[in-house]
């Protein structure tokens, strides 16, 4: 407008013009401080509508973790981490915003259009090209929640719910303090490119939508985990099937009335209080235990016929308590028709020994059943010894009567079958098969012993005498256990690699020695010096 030559009237409408245009720029300029202020407003609104349902939501979930402590003990946990990083940067948002609006005189505090100064933070954060310690402040308490926020979400404990990745991302944008590059491609610090001579009030909006960030972040990860825990609760895995029927037994050709239902066997859903009876009795607190998501009862199976449990299983929901009903019978016996006899070892018993036995008939007192055999005593209860004479079968007749006069009687026959034929032994071993390799000194002091190898019964073989030959030499015949002066003399004359034999080894059994045993099987050793 202004080049070449222009007449005095030209002249001073192109000044009018530059000064409309300057006027249209200041109006503009107005405008948009008042944007910004009517946006921090908006958005300061909408930070305490957050923030109150980020209260509400930490207040039910810590009734929650009261409640259910195995279940949200350790989202509220987390919760907790996340809550309190969150209030550290936005409490230091608030104070500098504080300090911000300290300069101002209190009738300009809503007067958006006088805030456009930009000197406070410019003389708080920026020392010519460099940043002063406040400024390094600002930038080090954002790196720190963002740092802080994301090892939170790396935690396995937190990494399993679903949604938190988009969260991680969410949380590296909106907090990044990395370079910035402007629209003619030269990156500056975010700290300048942000906050370095903005308006006061661009500025202070700037840190209410951070805030506003930090609020959002938290509720939409509070939200996250708290549904990530109730759907790993809900889940089909923590469910098993269970039979549902009116009585716990039937009789044959009875109509069968049962049901297939689910049942929770979640280990962290534990009621908060028990009140149960059983045939009309309150079960007390040492007759059940609260474990692995279940109510133990530890109780007798009580005298025969039917039992009835009854009551409510207690817990705690949104502060109020909410009753399952509990109504369940079980049977302590069926009706028999015959007795139960079985050896506690063997199906066989055997001559010589105390063959241990149990015989009882379900739904008759041990006291109301007999049991006769030659050889069979009562122990106690159902516990009988049976000690089997000469024969090759032994029967046994147990009788008792039902509740309802029916009588019971059953005869079983055992097999009689005599205690196998030992093995002889010197310092413990047999040779498995061979011979025991020893020196010379060692046989002298070993002792001669005999075994049963794989019996089912622990007997202690005593042994009294035995021959010992050494090739060349006469037998000698042993008293006792070890070698006497005539066994060692003739070992003296063996040679290297020769083989002595045991042979003719005597023994019985300690408590019974009136049984004959059978031929014990003699041992050989190799001389090996």
């Amino acid at each position: 407008m202004a080049s070449g030559k222009l007449s005095p009237r030209q002249k001073m409408i192109n000044l009018m013009y530059l000064v409309f245009i300057a006027m249209l720029a200041l109006n503009m300029s107005k405008e948009v401080l008042s944007a910004f202020g009517l946006l921090d407003k908006k958005i300061s609104e909408a930070n305490v509508a957050t923030s109150e349902r980020n209260t509400a939501f930490m207040t039910d979930l810590a009734l929650k973790a009261d409640e259910q402590p195995d279940q949200y003990r350790a989202v509220k946990a987390k919760a907790d981490e996340v809550s309190q990083i969150s209030s550290e940067l936005d409490s230091y948002l608030e104070g500098i915003k504080g300090m911000m609006m300290a300069t101002l005189k209190a009738e300009d505090v809503d007067d958006y259009e006088v805030q456009d100064k930009p000197d406070f933070l410019d003389r708080r954060f920026f020392q010519g090209d460099k940043l002063k310690p406040e400024g390094q402040e600002f930038l080090d308490a954002i790196n720190k929640y963002r740092t802080d926020m994301l090892a939170v979400l790396n935690d396995t404990a937190v990494a399993k719910f679903q949604g938190i990745d988009d969260i991680k991302k969410t949380i590296e944008a909106n907090f990044s303090t990395a370079k910035v590059e402007r629209r003619d491609g030269k990156k500056i610090d975010w700290l300048n490119y942000n906050y370095e001579g903005f308006p006061l009030v661009a500025s202070k909006t700037k840190m209410t939508s951070l805030q506003n960030d930090i609020k959002v972040t938290k509720n939409e990860l509070l939200s996250k985990m708290l549904a990530g825990q109730q759907k790993t609760a809900l889940s089909f895995t923590q469910y098993n099937t269970l039979l549902e029927q009116s009585k716990s037994a039937f009789y044959a050709g009875e109509a069968f009335d049962g049901g297939i239902v689910l049942g929770r066997k979640d280990p962290n859903t534990k009621p908060n209080r028990v009140e149960l009876t059983l045939d009309g009795r309150p079960l007390t607190e040492d007759q059940y235990t609260i474990e692995s998501g279940k109510v133990k009862l530890n109780i007798s199976a009580g005298a025969a016929g039917d039992h009835k449990i009854e009551g409510n299983l207690i817990f705690l929901q949104d502060g109020k308590e909410v009753e399952i009903p509990v109504n369940s019978t079980f049977a302590t016996i069926t009706k028999p028709n015959s007795a139960v006899i079985s050896a506690d070892k063997m199906n066989v018993v055997y001559r010589g020994v105390v063959n241990p036995m149990t015989i009882s008939i379900p739904g008759i007192p041990d006291n109301k059943v007999t049991a006769t055999a030659p050889g069979l005593t009562r122990a106690s209860g159902s516990k009988y010894n049976m000690s089997p004479g000469q024969g090759r079968t032994v029967s046994i007749n147990a009788r008792g009567t039902l509740p309802d006069g029916t009588g019971v009687n059953t005869t079983t026959e055992f097999r009689i079958k005599d205690i196998p034929r030992p093995t002889g032994t010197i310092r413990g071993e047999d040779g498995n098969g061979g011979c025991v390799r020893m020196q010379r000194q060692g046989l002298e002091i070993s002792s001669v012993g005999a075994m049963l190898p794989d019996f089912d019964f622990e007997l202690n073989l005593r042994v009294t005498g035995f021959s010992f030959k050494v090739s060349g030499q006469p037998t000698v015949k042993v008293n006792g256990t070890k070698l006497n002066t005539q066994a060692k003399s003739a070992l003296r004359r063996a040679k290297r690699g020769e083989t002595v034999q045991i042979f003719d080894i005597n023994a019985n059994i300690a408590n019974n020695s009136g049984y004959k045993l059978k031929k014990i099987s003699p041992v050989c050793i190799e001389l090996t010096n």
